[in-house]
């Protein structure tokens, strides 16, 4: 029934700006990009459509690209690139992935890696989280990757511990880099801060699609892992169709994000990270918690 669902697996949702991290990490990667290089984040269209944002700034550092949530910026970076380069990214953070837990009613989403042609409309939207799609588990196991600075691990419904090996996908120096990133996100967000601890979050918002069109129903998310200095847990919290007045992610989920993150960090006793350094340790993420599906949560 409905009310049976497991919604991490079984429903799939264009996953807005939470992938933009991943735009940032692969362009890093693929040396398109100087780690401080200034971005023209100006206005521009492609065919004949204008990519826009929300806060549009003239130029933008990578930081200031994530922390604004620029599309214009993350546009520029993909059009850098080949498609095939997100999308082997893409699917080493386990997008388009089974989860392989033996869950009845999983969906793996919609990545079209393989596709041959692509519009440069489309490799601009596919950057900010357009024309993909992907369940809240797969979200969540992408950020858990990030936590491990770069190494992805299978997914396991009971505690493994110490964690499996795991195959690294991503430069242990690059992926540090977006998880400090992702901090000042949250430092500017302030919504999603757990008191005592320091997280790495990226929000995001998409519009709904009902009966092959765009309406004006929103999914508002908020991605993240904590704590920043040794990465223990990585959370994803969905709100599907808000019903506050407010939908964007920053506004909505992110209060809930920090509620149940902080939750987690104090039920299970893990030693607060504030006042530590700001550079990040070698050690790697050890489990995934992922809270289900709040539709219409209110949020003060």
């Amino acid at each position: 029934s409905e009310l049976m669902r497991n919604r991490a697996i079984t429903d799939t949702f264009e996953p807005g700006s939470t992938v933009k991290p991943f735009v940032v990490l692969t362009a890093l990667q693929r040396g398109v990009v100087k780690r401080d290089e200034i971005i023209d984040t100006t206005s521009f269209k492609l065919s004949g459509k204008e990519i826009v944002d929300v806060a549009p700034r003239a130029q933008q550092t990578l930081d200031e690209i994530l922390m604004n949530s620029s599309n214009r910026g993350v546009s520029r970076l993909a059009l850098r690139m080949p498609p095939s380069a997100l999308m082997e990214t893409y699917q080493n953070a386990g997008l388009s992935k089974p989860t392989d837990l033996g869950l009845i009613g999983e969906q793996v989403g919609i990545l079209n890696a393989n596709r041959k042609r692509w519009a440069d409309i489309e490799r601009a939207t596919v950057a900010y989280g357009y024309g993909i799609t992907a369940t809240p588990l797969q979200i969540a196991r992408a950020y858990a990757t990030l936590g491990s600075f770069g190494v992805y691990r299978p997914l396991s419904i009971t505690k493994v511990d110490p964690p499996v090996i795991g195959k690294r996908v991503f430069s242990e120096k690059i992926t540090k880099d977006i998880v400090g990133i992702l901090e000042k996100v949250a430092i500017k967000n302030k919504r999603a801060m757990v008191e005592g601890y320091r997280v790495g979050v990226k929000t995001g918002t998409a519009r709904k699609i009902e009966n092959g069109h765009y309406v004006k129903k929103y999914v508002a998310f908020t991605a993240g892992i904590a704590p920043i200095s040794d990465p223990r847990y990585a959370l994803v919290i969905l709100i599907n169709d808000p019903k506050t007045g407010e939908y964007y992610g920053g506004e909505v989920s992110a209060p809930v994000f920090s509620s149940i993150m902080g939750y987690a960090l104090r039920a299970n006793a893990i030693p607060q990270d504030a006042e530590a350094a700001e550079n990040t340790t070698t050690k790697s993420a050890k489990r995934i918690v992922y809270i289900g599906n709040h539709k219409n949560q209110k949020v003060n």
